[in-house]
């Protein structure tokens, strides 16, 4: 586990961004954040921190290698991608793998009880990215380890992402500022997330919980709606927070990430959703994978395969289980019927747009329902019932009247419009901006009480 979120705001970030203001020299400071990175995931779980370092220290050396050996540069990436793979592969779904050995073929395999390193889909993607792009002459081999390894562990991105390339941090490790204006901005940006987090998100997800886990004999159609609109909007304020948080982290160190997230409920298809939702994902698999099997360079047919390929790999790139999988070829199915159907996705009159966005956030939220379910039976059962559950006893009655309380009904309203790109619109007045920071100290505040009370506070994308 990670700091608790109170010592986090009131210790480790304070002393940090303090020591980080007034070191002096560039390698003094970018040795503090490589020392507070680390500390940072070590904390609780200290042996993991070693698998960072060295996967850290061996996607260095593959950078290295390639660049004095340009002429083995081939077979020295293919055993950089399969070290990294590997990682994975061992750490997230050994015993993914083992089960599904079991399931076909009946042969048991001992699989040790091993913990997954938090984060490590992100930490390792970002480190392969860097070996790739050192291959294709994107970018110069770094010869300092540290900076390589200050790239891979930077502590406001490394537990949940976004997922950065170097080449857009490369000259800001190197040479960056922290100005009032800049900083003022980060720390905006970094309650804002919070908030989303603390007060929406934990909000939404105890819900979407009591919902989800209770008895199937419990759950109507109303109840199922309303646990699958709340983890829909519990999942994106939780991660969409946490990236919001790092980038303002970032930005308060003198870092300028990438946005992670563009209101993906917006969307009036599967292919715009996936624009929007997870950037720094979806580009990263567009790059690395879509791109080199051929993306769309070879006809439609070919084209889909390549998109059922890239979605089967984010299905499972979520998690080790039938549930991730089935989601990431359930995204890639609705994207085959856009590209074959292309009247679907196709900019129409208002009554049209109306309908490609209830049918992308149908899409969406079913598809969550499935990546939420513990199994596809519960998942299925789950659907069935919204479609269905017409009757209600006197339990799932209750069950329902207990989750819509002010608080809730209140929250979702807000939810809903903090979906929509009205604080987008509202920033550019200048009296609105000015008034953010207002906002921000409220919302900080709110955000400390709720924190101080010890309530329901887990990080979704964490075991990622």
């Amino acid at each position: 586990m990670v700091f608790s979120s109170m010592v986090f705001l009131c210790v480790f970030l304070p002393v940090v961004f303090g020591l980080h203001l007034v070191l002096p020299g560039m390698r003094a400071k970018n040795i503090l954040l490589v020392i507070a990175s680390l500390v940072f995931y070590a904390y609780g779980e200290p042996i993991y921190v070693i698998v960072l370092i060295l996967s850290a220290f061996g996607n260095y050396l593959f950078a290295r290698l390639i660049a004095a050996l340009p002429q083995n540069k081939k077979w020295i990436m293919t055993a950089a991608v399969i070290l990294n793979i590997g990682l994975l592969i061992f750490f997230k779904y050994l015993g993914f793998l083992a089960d599904s050995l079991y399931a076909v073929t009946g042969l048991s395999v001992s699989v040790p009880d091993i913990k997954m390193p938090i984060g490590i889909s992100f930490f390792t993607f970002q480190a392969l990215s860097y070996v790739i792009d050192v291959y294709r002459g994107t970018v110069e081999a770094q010869k300092n380890y540290g900076k390589v390894l200050l790239y891979i562990s930077y502590f406001p991105q490394l537990i949940a992402g976004p997922i950065v390339k170097y080449h857009d941090v490369e000259l800001e490790i190197n040479n960056r500022k922290q100005t009032v204006d800049e900083t003022g901005k980060g720390i905006r940006r970094f309650v804002a997330g919070l908030s989303k987090k603390v007060l929406i998100a934990n909000t939404m997800g105890m819900v979407a919980d009591n919902i989800f886990n209770a008895s199937a004999g419990l759950l109507s159609g109303t109840g199922a709606w309303i646990g699958a609109l709340s983890y829909m909007l519990q999942i994106y304020f939780d991660f969409s927070g946490y990236s919001d948080m790092a980038l303002g982290l970032g930005r308060m160190f003198g870092f300028h990430f990438k946005e992670n997230f563009d209101y993906p409920y917006v969307s009036s298809s599967i292919r715009e959703f996936w624009r929007r939702w997870h950037i720094s994902l979806s580009g990263w698999f567009r790059e690395y994978l879509y791109i080199p099997l051929g993306g769309n360079r070879k006809g439609k047919f070919r084209t889909v395969v390549n998109k059922m390929i890239v979605f089967l790999v984010t299905g499972i790139w979520h998690g080790a289980s039938l549930n991730f999988l089935f989601w990431g070829a359930y995204h890639g199915f609705f994207l085959m019927l856009e590209e074959y159907v292309p009247a679907i996705a196709k900019k129409g009159g208002r009554l049209k747009s109306i309908f490609q966005h209830i049918y992308a956030l149908l899409a969406v939220c079913i598809g969550f329902v499935f990546f939420r379910a513990d199994t596809m039976a519960q998942g299925g059962l789950f659907v069935k019932k919204m479609f269905t559950g017409f009757n209600m006893s006197a339990g799932a009655l209750s069950l329902v009247m207990q989750q819509l309380t002010p608080v809730y009904i209140l929250t979702f309203v807000c939810a809903l419009i903090a979906c929509t790109p009205v604080h987008k619109m509202l920033s550019r007045n200048e009296t609105y901006s000015k008034l953010t920071y207002v906002f921000s100290l409220g919302g900080f505040l709110l955000c400390i009480l709720s924190l101080a009370g010890g309530t329901y506070n887990p990080f979704i994308y964490f075991r990622f």
